[in-house]
C-alpha cells in the first residue's frame, strides 16, 4: 500500500503544487494527495480537525507524509501537531522539486519517502547565476 501525502500550507500553495504535479506527470498522481489551505483568518482548531480527517482518508495503512511550507508558522504548527503519530512523518519547506521527487518514488515506505522529500527539496535548490 502506498504512502499518502498531505500538504499543509499558507493559502492555496498546496493545491497549486498538486495541480502543477498532475500536469507535469501527465494528469494523474501515483499517490493519494490532499492539500489543506490555511488562511490568516482560519480557526487553527478547525483546521487541525480538517487535517486529521484528511490524514485518515489518505492513510491506507502505510502512513502519511505531511509536507508543510514554513517551519514555525500556523500551517507548520498544525502539521506538527501530528508528529506523535507513528504513521506520520512531517517535512517543512515544501517546494515543487521535493513534491515531484516524492511522487516519482511511490513504492517507498514512509521513512524512505521522508528522506526522498528531504533530498528532493535540498537538491532542487540551485544557484542559477554565473559561477554557481
Amino acid at each position: 500500500m502506498p504512502v499518502g501525502i498531505l500538504i499543509v500550507t499558507h493559502g492555496e500553495i498546496g493545491e497549486e503544487l498538486i495541480h502543477t504535479a498532475k500536469s507535469t506527470l501527465g494528469g494523474t498522481l501515483p499517490l493519494k494527495c490532499r492539500a489543506l489551505s490555511v488562511s490568516p483568518a482560519c480557526d487553527p482548531d478547525q483546521q487541525h480537525d480538517k487535517a486529521q480527517a484528511m490524514l485518515t482518508s489518505i492513510n491506507d495503512g502505510s502512513g502519511v507524509l505531511v509536507l508543510t511550507d514554513m517551519y514555525g508558522s500556523t500551517p507548520s504548527n498544525i502539521a506538527n501537531s501530528f508528529k506523535q503519530q507513528d504513521d506520520v512523518n512531517i517535512v517543512a519547506g515544501v517546494n515543487l522539486p521535493m513534491f515531484i521527487r516524492v511522487l516519482n518514488y511511490p513504492e517507498l515506505n514512509l521513512t524512505e519517502m521522508k528522506e526522498k522529500a528531504l533530498s528532493g527539496g535540498h537538491d532542487g535548490i540551485i544557484s542559477c547565476s554565473e559561477g554557481n
